[in-house]
Parts: C-alpha cells; structure tokens; sequence
C-alpha cells in the first residue's frame, strides 16, 4: 500500500498552480488553453526536435497492429493522430483532449492536411471516455499521462475501450539515470525548460510545472507495474535519448 500511496503524491498532486484551491483538471484545461498558439513551437525548440522523432516511433509500433480505428487522448494540437493518418490506414481516427483551445488549433492542421474525413478531434476526459466497451483497436497517449488527474482510473478507461488485443503505446517523459545524461537532464529540465517557459510563454508558470510534472512521474518499472496493476498484458518499455522519455507498450 505504501507503494500505492507514494504513486498518488507522484501524480496527482502537481498541479500548474499549488496555492489555486481548484482541482489538477481544471487547471491543466486553462494552462494548455493558454499556451495553445505558441505549444508546437515551443516544444520543437524544448526538445531540441527529437520529440518529432519520438513520436515517430509511436507511430511505428502502432502501425505494425494494423489498427482500424485509433484515439490518440490528450491529442493537443493533433501531432500525433496526424501522423497515424498518414501512417496507417485506419478508418477512423479521434483526437480527443481536455482542451478547447488546443483542439482548435489542431482542428485547423487536420483541415489543412485534408484529413477531416479520417479524423475527429473531440473534447473528453480521459477518465471518463464516452466510448462503448471494446470498441478502439489502438490508443496513444503523447506526453499527457502524466496530467491525468487520477493516473490508475484514467488508464482503466483506455483498458476498458480498448478491444481484446488492443494495443495501448504512450511516450512520457522519464528521467535518465545515468552518468552525465543524469546530470544533464537536471540541469535543463530544472533550469533551463523553466527560463525557455518565462521568456517566450504568455503562462509563465506552466513550463515550470511540466517540468516538476515530469520530474515526479513514476517512470520505468513503477509505471510498467502500474499498467500491469491496472490490468494490462505484454508491458513493455523502450528509453528515448538515454531516458529523456520513454515509449510503454501494453496490450489488453
């Protein structure tokens, strides 16, 4: 149980703003509301690109189950599911996000690849999915598990619409635990991504709590024995860039 209770501090309790009464939820939803616009540029620059790369690789191991129908959940700006249209051919593709101003913004890069036919960007929670029971082949999640307000419940539900055989693939940020990749990470996780956020983000506090975010993450083998926990099969993880993030692979 302690386990159990030292994971829930990991999670739930950052929130963007610690002294702000309202609950992790709503203040993710306004954060990334007001950060939508400048998101996929600050990003590209935060992780000197490789995120793309990473992405890339989700993509990948996605494609290889020849999914008919995919939901990419904290879509954001839509990075993710556009990709998965171009790679696969799944019939029906949703984006879904906590977020109206992200959504809006991914909206237009869906029009603009001409795409609209394939893919839905819709509003949801994750934890509380308004899809029937075994009804996704694939769901991805890109550096958005670790804003879930309750991690086990919101993972529940990905298990719960996910048909048999199903494949869950998320990429989250982890943290290298090796020499000088450690050591690196701290520094610019710590420092650095924080400054980045200040200098060119109108919400001044957000890069500083992803940064904090990903920093308390159960990362590795904690959250492949969450997953496990939770009730998913096959869990498996694979390091980005020394375990500056991770790919975790799960099947239902």
């Amino acid at each position: 149980m302690q386990l159990d209770k030292q994971m829930n501090v990991s999670t739930d309790q950052v929130k963007p703003d610690q002294k702000d009464p309202s609950g992790k939820k709503e203040q993710v939803t306004k954060m990334f509301d007001t950060i939508s616009g400048e998101y996929d540029g600050l990003n590209r620059m935060i992780s000197l690109g490789l995120d793309q790369k990473w992405r890339d690789n989700v993509v990948n191991m996605v494609a290889a189950h020849e999914p008919d129908v995919i939901m990419d959940i904290a879509t954001g700006t839509g990075d993710l599911v556009i990709k998965m249209a171009r790679a696969t051919n799944a019939s029906k593709l949703i984006g879904l996000d906590i977020s109206p101003g992200m959504l809006e913004v991914g909206k237009v890069k869906v029009k603009q690849e001409a795409l609209d036919n394939r893919i839905e960007m819709v509003i949801g929670d994750s934890e509380n999915l308004q899809f029937e029971d075994n009804s996704i082949d694939a769901v991805t999640v890109s550096y958005g598990v670790r804003n879930f307000e309750d991690l086990e419940k919101g993972l529940s539900e990905i298990l719960r619409v996910l048909k048999p055989s199903g494949v869950l693939v998320i990429l989250e940020t982890s943290v290298p635990t090796k020499f000088p990749f450690k050591q690196g990470y701290a520094l610019y996780s710590g420092l650095i991504v924080p400054a980045l956020g200040k200098l060119f983000s109108k919400d001044k506090v957000a890069y500083g709590y992803l940064s904090e975010s990903a920093s308390k993450f159960p990362y590795g083998e904690k959250f492949n024995n969450i997953l496990r926990k939770v009730g998913f099969n096959n869990v498996e993880s694979h390091l980005q860039f020394h375990g500056a993030s991770t790919i975790y692979k799960a099947v239902k």
